[in-house]
């Protein structure tokens, strides 16, 4: 069942210097307890999508349409926004320093995000509050719950903010760079935190990260954006084993191979994102782009269906049965390994089955 859908969704910001067009034409759907990654490098429009179907972009131009279990959330007031949010729709946003009031206690800010949406006395609203610290691994929850966010480290705040968003069961969580500040023993644990509590409330998640590895080891379809638009979308296991456009492929040579030779070098993208106030002619890759053709400079692609699935979708020209081209499969379940990081492969069913007596892409 369909919980969020997002049609065609512009987000523009006039400035002094032009018009940021910040998303163009986005378009995703979110299902009841499936796990939506989305990835693109700085700049790409992924915070700012989420960030607007919140409400959370004053002066914004915006257009498009986005349903929430039945409801247009672009056409809220900011009345009934708030009482979706938290509640219905919950966030982790990116920098915790910033999300998180300097002036108050992380406990009270807990227990205020309770409060506001259920009834409960402040005192069963902190002792909820000591229990999701201690959920999310922050030792000695009861003198915790007492401090100011400055007298927290990084990765501590950014758990104080996962257990914000987790207080009260949201239908969707939406997690913008949830593990940026962690180690990777803390972003294990709460990966799989995040899991399990999906999969006792039936929650939807939004993960929005650069790190493949998260994306490998917990996203169901995955979200490639590049310049505020989809570059490719499908399910997990078919943009790490069948990637269809440049971009993507482009990010997946960019991943280090734990398994790979010494002294090898990676495969960066060249060049830089173009700037969203003045996008070049044609796809906006084109720059970059190793296969650009004379029609890759004239006119932007469409997102249309790559036979690699029912639900591949990639924004080139390429043709589309040129999946994977140049892509050994060994190398591909090096580099997949490498992102996994040894998370459950029950998330991606039939991996492992399926490039086992492989050799080369289709």
């Amino acid at each position: 069942m369909t919980l969020l859908s997002v049609d065609n969704l512009t987000v523009s910001f006039p400035t002094s210097d032009g018009l940021v067009q910040a998303v163009r034409g986005l378009s995703f759907s979110v299902d009841t307890g499936k796990t939506l990654g989305v990835v693109g490098e700085s700049g790409s429009g992924k915070s700012v999508s989420a960030l607007t179907m919140l409400g959370l972009n004053p002066g914004a131009d915006i257009s498009g349409s986005a349903m929430f279990n039945g409801r247009e959330l672009l056409k809220m007031n900011q009345h009934e926004l708030r009482s979706i949010r938290g509640a219905d729709i919950a966030m982790i946003f990116q920098d915790p320093l910033s999300s998180l009031h300097p002036h108050f206690r992380v406990g009270w800010q807990i227990a205020e995000a309770i409060r506001a949406h259920s009834d409960v006395s402040e005192h069963e609203a902190m002792n909820q509050a000591i229990e999701l610290l201690r959920l999310v691994n922050i030792p000695q929850p009861d003198r915790r719950v007492q401090a100011f966010p400055h007298e927290m480290s990084g990765g501590m705040r950014q758990r104080v903010m996962i257990a914000m968003a987790l207080a009260l069961k949201p239908k969707l969580l939406i997690a913008d760079e949830p593990t940026t500040a962690l180690d990777a023993t803390v972003q294990a644990q709460l990966m799989e935190l995040l899991v399990q509590m999906q999969h006792e409330v039936g929650m939807a998640m939004i993960i929005i990260t650069h790190d493949l590895g998260v994306i490998a080891s917990i996203a169901d379809d995955v979200l490639v954006m590049y310049a505020g638009r989809a570059a490719e979308r499908s399910d997990a296991r078919t943009i790490f084993f069948t990637p269809h456009h440049p971009y993507t492929r482009g990010l997946l040579g960019s991943v280090p191979s734990a398994t790979g030779v010494l002294g090898s070098r990676l495969l960066p993208i060249v060049g830089s994102p173009p700037s969203m106030i003045s996008l070049p002619h044609g796809c906006a890759f084109h720059t970059r782009c190793p296969f650009a053709m004379d029609m890759c400079m004239q006119e932007q692609p469409p997102l249309e269906e790559v036979p690699t699935g029912p639900n591949h979708t990639s924004a080139c020209w390429l043709p589309p049965e040129l999946t994977g081209v140049g892509i050994a499969v060994d190398t591909a379940r090096q580099r997949y390994a490498s992102a996994h990081r040894g998370a459950r492969a029950a998330k991606l069913p039939g991996v492992a089955a399926a490039v086992a007596g492989a050799t080369v892409y289709a």
